[in-house]
């Protein structure tokens, strides 16, 4: 069965392609899908301001050439050097290229077994840095190898400088306590 007639156009379901099958994504949870876009929205900032690449949201990146699979990551960087700044983004299913940096935000609703496979299929792939964002804990585990992870707490600054020259985050922007609903505050 081809992805045109499984998944209709115009459905706003997401997925990812694990041996050949259509997986659907779990959604992320509002205060997730909100440290998302924020995260997105401060990668784009910087971009624009040092226009080495472009940031991507909930884009499936076909990885099947190095592990079989085609995932989403919730944000994603592509620099120019992996995709030249005049090429369009294609409109396919997927986009044919391996991001510099995979962003995955962890809701409650992910297996810690699905987020380790899946840093360790981007490193595979050929990215070169995987961030994994703990809104519920305000920490960002920054792996630069599928084994080599710094993790970042909220009064700290998270870099990407092998990736994303002179990008730099505290945590504390990003994790603002006066965007925590009364849920998160118990």
């Amino acid at each position: 069965m081809s992805l045109a007639t499984a998944v209709p156009l115009g459905d706003e379901r997401l997925y990812e392609v694990i041996d050949g099958q259509i997986v659907e994504s779990e959604p992320l949870g509002a205060y997730e899908a909100w440290i998302a876009t924020e995260l997105s929205g401060m990668l784009r900032t910087h971009t624009q301001q040092v226009p080495v690449g472009r940031v991507v949201t909930e884009t499936l990146f076909d990885l099947t050439r190095w592990v079989g699979k085609k995932r989403r990551p919730d944000v994603a960087f592509v620099s120019y050097e992996r995709w030249p700044r005049k090429n369009r983004i294609p409109s396919t299913e997927a986009w044919d290229v391996v991001p510099n940096l995979a962003i995955e935000v962890v809701s409650p609703t992910n297996p810690a077994n699905e987020i380790l496979e899946k840093v360790a299929e981007y490193f595979q792939a050929g990215v070169e840095l995987v961030w994994v964002v703990y809104p519920s804990r305000q920490q960002v585990y920054a792996y630069t190898t599928p084994t080599a992870v710094c993790i970042v707490s909220r009064d700290e600054e998270l870099d990407a400088a092998s990736v994303l020259p002179d990008f730099r985050l505290r945590l504390s922007e990003l994790f603002d306590d006066t965007e925590l609903s009364d849920d998160r505050e118990a």
